[in-house]
């Protein structure tokens, strides 16, 4: 189901919670909202939908992802500069991110994985992850 976008900023600043098998549901949800605004938005974190879950989805090869419980467990020395929008804010911000990270998370069926992205892939689940910490850009 296609749920509205949270623009509230007492709501986005709150940390995430791990997420368990009971809060799939909002995985599908994620990724019908994510399909839905696809023409201004390339992820999307829980907390945007008002579930305060560690849940992203994410435009990632030219499919929606869903990474449940992501940890980053590398990423680059080096960072850049960029400017970054929010499909919950209005406007752009700068942020520094990281080239390249690697991140296990779980899958939409649970399944544990390992990935590295790199580039603006890298940018979207650095972006996605702030928001679990109520990280506002």
């Amino acid at each position: 189901m296609v749920r509205e976008i949270v623009r509230d900023v007492l709501v986005l600043g709150r940390r995430s919670e791990p997420a368990t098998k009971e809060d799939m549901p909002v995985v599908r949800d994620m990724l019908d909202t994510l399909a839905a605004n696809s023409d201004r938005c390339v992820g999307m974190a829980a907390n945007m939908i008002g579930v305060h879950k560690t849940i992203l989805v994410a435009a990632i090869g030219g499919k929606h992802i869903a990474m449940v419980n992501p940890k980053m467990t590398d990423h680059s020395k080096e960072v850049y500069e960029t400017e970054e929008g929010c499909l919950s804010l209005d406007g752009v911000r700068p942020v520094k991110r990281y080239q390249f990270v690697t991140v296990e998370y779980l899958d939409h069926r649970f399944k544990r994985k390992k990935q590295t992205f790199r580039g603006f892939e890298a940018q979207i689940i650095q972006h996605e992850m702030d928001h679990f910490e109520g990280k506002i850009i």
